[in-house]
């Protein structure tokens, strides 16, 4: 079967670009790498206008096909036909600014001169015409020699347009070969040819930025715009419980329904066991967090679509320099409260590689969504819901504290890191801010589609094996009539073996059971100890309540709020360790990252219990 025509999408970063490939595919596309190499690739299928259906692959936005950093490489050799097991691409549709076309087209030039079938979206027309612009897309036609479709990705407008110029291009004959290598004009040859053919096509160059400029002064203004990100932070974190709460108790009831359906079928034995301690407590016990991670996503896409992430990036710069990092590590660092993962991945827009490696090696400590349900059941169980005035709640202040703890942990290390092993002089940070606008709702419900769907993959694969494996081991060898079962089983030998070594920071068995398959993935500490709670009683009314109720007491509170700070800290991930692997290409970093992140989490956890019980909170 022969592969579907490659048509790239290109252009600079706050092009638009996601958004259009948003638009054209709908729900049908996938993320996953680029082949041999850890930058992220997101493509799709869509159908031109006669029908033929051709895949859409978004590349990493880029300024130059002179790479500065991986992925803009990854960029360049992707349209150059240049990338390793991936073929060369049929047509490329260049995304532009209009509002910003003297620097978006320089690289378009670059781009036409590939030879490649090309076609230009001149995205954003609105946002021109409210600056005051009117681009003549017919002269920028004629003075590029491609076709130029004006589109507003977000308002879905030009996108027929587009796919009737893509029609004509993919599949043409004004370029049956991928041109081996093209000669680029100097920088100031582009830049001076850009601004002349912008000024062509431009009538009314007067752009009027009054609203956005005196929205910029508040918002990137030293003292006001820190003020403004710390309490948008604290917000989200906020609604993080708020807002959950509701369909945390629907997924809840709806898990204990399955669980006494199972109940009631099977007969008592190791298979009701399997069934409903194994499967149904462990996996459950971690997917009725799904809202907290959904509504910690909504925030962090509202904020990227609507231009404020970058401007956030900028307001950083200056506190970042001062621990040695540029503010381009702040885009990669606030990533990896998704998960450090691709975090980790997008350090790759970061050119100097000390800074680089800094950034990767702090990235664990940013708090991830997979941390997420370890800190709501425990801050379920031990922190009262209460009411600190004005809409405040202490189970999310607590929340808020915890994520500022790996902040400054990991801003803490950076400083560290950058005058021993990472020594060098901090990069220098330039990024174009994007105009302001409002999110599209669709983009930002298929972004939430996505990372549900990522979690219940997690949550049906990964998690699952690992609670399977834990009642294995749990449930042999079978314990004696009046000895516990969790103690007596393999995991509790196990577990018996590293209780003295974490006893001293305050940890208990359990606890010592439940970090150990944590390392696969954090949440499965939960998922652990769902499944213990679960063997451990034949108490139907117990049975019948949730990890956070079972756990409600049942520590001291200073052991539960080392238990937290541990997280805080754990590198307790094996797939980052193994992305760590991948982007320094040695063992030495990662196993470095492993040691000292461990470190760090004993001292931590060990110092807050030793506090909490000499303050007499236990």
């Amino acid at each position: 079967m022969n592969p579907l025509p490659l048509v790239a999408l290109v252009g600079n970063p706050n092009a638009g670009k996601s958004a259009l490939f948003n638009a054209l595919t709908g729900a049908r596309q996938k993320v996953g790498n680029y082949p041999g190499v850890t930058v992220e690739r997101k493509s799709g299928r869509f159908s031109l206008d006669d029908g033929r259906p051709v895949e859409l692959v978004d590349l990493p936005g880029t300024y130059s096909l002179d790479p500065g950093s991986p992925d803009e490489a990854v960029t360049r050799d992707v349209v150059t036909g240049h990338q390793a097991g991936e073929r060369p691409p049929a047509a490329i549709v260049i995304v532009v600014d209009a509002g910003n076309l003297d620097n978006h087209l320089r690289f378009a030039l670059q781009l036409v001169a590939l030879g490649l079938p090309t076609v230009m979206a001149l995205n954003m027309v609105d946002m021109a015409e409210r600056d005051g612009l009117t681009i003549d897309a017919e002269m920028l036609s004629r003075e590029l020699g491609i076709p130029v479709v004006p589109t507003v990705a977000v308002r879905r407008r030009g996108l027929d347009e587009l796919r009737a110029a893509l029609g004509k291009a993919v599949g043409s004959n004004a370029a049956p070969e991928v041109a081996e290598a093209a000669e680029h004009s100097s920088y100031t040859a582009l830049q001076r040819r850009a601004r002349a053919i912008a000024a062509a096509a431009t009538t009314r160059p007067e752009v009027t930025r009054d609203a956005a400029e005196r929205i910029d002064r508040v918002l990137l203004h030293p003292v006001a715009g820190l003020a403004i990100l710390l309490a948008l932070l604290f917000v989200m974190f906020q609604a993080v419980f708020a807002w959950s709460e509701a369909p945390i108790g629907w997924i809840e009831d709806g898990f204990s329904v399955i669980q006494g359906a199972a109940t009631d079928a099977l007969p008592a034995g190791l298979l009701r066991s399997l069934v409903v301690d194994g499967l149904i407590a462990g996996v459950g016990s971690v997917v009725v967090f799904l809202p907290q991670i959904l509504i910690l996503f909504l925030f962090i896409l509202v904020l990227e679509a609507s231009g404020y992430m970058v401007r956030a990036a900028f307001l950083m710069d200056k506190l970042m320099a001062g621990v040695g990092l540029s503010g381009r590590a702040f885009i990669p660092l606030l990533s990896s409260f998704a998960c450090a993962i691709p975090g980790i991945m997008a350090t790759r827009t970061i050119d100097d590689p000390k800074d680089r490696l800094t950034t990767i090696l702090i990235a664990p400590l940013m708090t991830c969504s997979a941390r997420l349900p370890v800190y709501a059941v425990i801050i379920g169980a031990f922190i009262p819901a209460r009411d600190m005035g004005y809409g405040i709640g202490l189970q999310g202040l607590v929340l808020f504290g915890l994520y500022i703890a790996g902040i400054l942990g990991a801003m803490a290390a950076a400083f560290i890191l950058r005058r021993t092993v990472t020594r060098g002089a901090a990069g220098t940070f330039m990024m174009e801010l994007p105009r302001y606008q409002w999110p599209d709702p669709r983009d930002i419900l298929i972004g939430l589609a996505q990372r549900a769907w990522i979690f219940l993959r997690r949550a049906g694969t990964l998690i699952l094996a690992a609670s399977l494996l834990l009642w294995l081991l749990l449930s042999f060898p079978q314990a004696p009539e009046g000895r516990s079962q969790v103690e007596y089983s393999a995991a509790g030998c196990i577990a018996s073996v590293l209780e003295p070594v974490v006893r001293p920071i305050g940890f208990n068995h359990e606890i010592a059971l439940a970090i150990i398959p944590a390392m696969a993935a954090r949440e499965v500490a939960v998922a652990a100890l769902g499944t213990v709670y679960s063997i451990e009683s034949d108490d139907e009314t117990v049975l019948e309540q949730t990890v956070t109720e079972r756990l409600s007491g049942r520590w001291p509170l200073p052991t539960a709020l080392a238990f937290l700070m541990w997280f805080v800290f754990a590198p307790q991930c094996l797939s980052t360790i193994a992305v760590i692997r991948r982007e320094t290409n040695s063992w030495r970093w990662p196993l470095f990252a492993l040691g000292y992140l461990f470190v760090l989490a004993y001292i931590a956890a060990g110092a807050t219990f030793w506090t909490a019980t000499a303050l007499g909170l236990g």
